[in-house]
């Protein structure tokens, strides 16, 4: 991915903002600023053909929770597969016998270079909840019609798990409406 001129950056911890020189495809020079991000991967738990597991998850930049399928940020060298199956077993306490990729998205690409890889998880095995410090999360099963209910609805808003629970019901031998 091509990259301007770096004229500052500035690092918390794993994030990294960099305010770069460019010139756009137009011919016209902007400073713009880029949040690096490692990538990420997303799951969709099916508990059986007709019901998934979703989780209910507090996030602080939200003033809340909200409802969200297991993710979370790729670690250095991580494989974006792995990465999901990780997630899977520490917010919900489940292992994947088999993981499906759905498709792989830009978060927020006008200021963001995040890629985050969207999976199905089946043939799930419980094996113990692992949660960090600083998750706060409640599992939510729930029927795939619902939760698709909900993206329609626009009751489940967080974005790259609507996007999941959309694929992946496609997915599955009688799609849900």
């Amino acid at each position: 991915m091509p990259r301007g001129t770096l004229l500052r950056s500035w690092t918390s911890g794993w994030l990294r903002i960099d305010t770069e020189r460019v010139e756009l495809p137009n011919g016209n020079v902007a400073e713009l600023d880029v949040v690096r991000h490692p990538g990420a991967s997303c799951i969709v738990p099916f508990l059986d053909d007709e019901r998934i597991l979703l989780i209910q998850q507090y996030r602080h930049a939200t003033g809340g929770t909200i409802l969200e399928a297991p993710a979370g940020k790729l670690d250095p060298g991580e494989d974006p597969e792995a990465c999901a199956g990780r997630e899977l077993i520490e917010e919900t306490g489940y292992r994947a016998g088999r993981i499906e990729h759905l498709s792989s998205i830009w978060t927020t690409p006008g200021f963001t270079d995040e890629i985050i890889h969207l999976y199905a998880g089946f043939e799930l095995e419980q094996v113990g909840q692992q949660l960090e410090a600083d998750e706060v999360i409640e599992l939510h099963p729930m029927g795939l019609r619902e939760a698709v209910a909900l993206v329609h609805a626009g009751e489940l808003t967080d974005s790259k798990t609507a996007l999941a629970v959309l694929l992946a019901a496609q997915r599955l031998p009688q799609a849900p409406d």
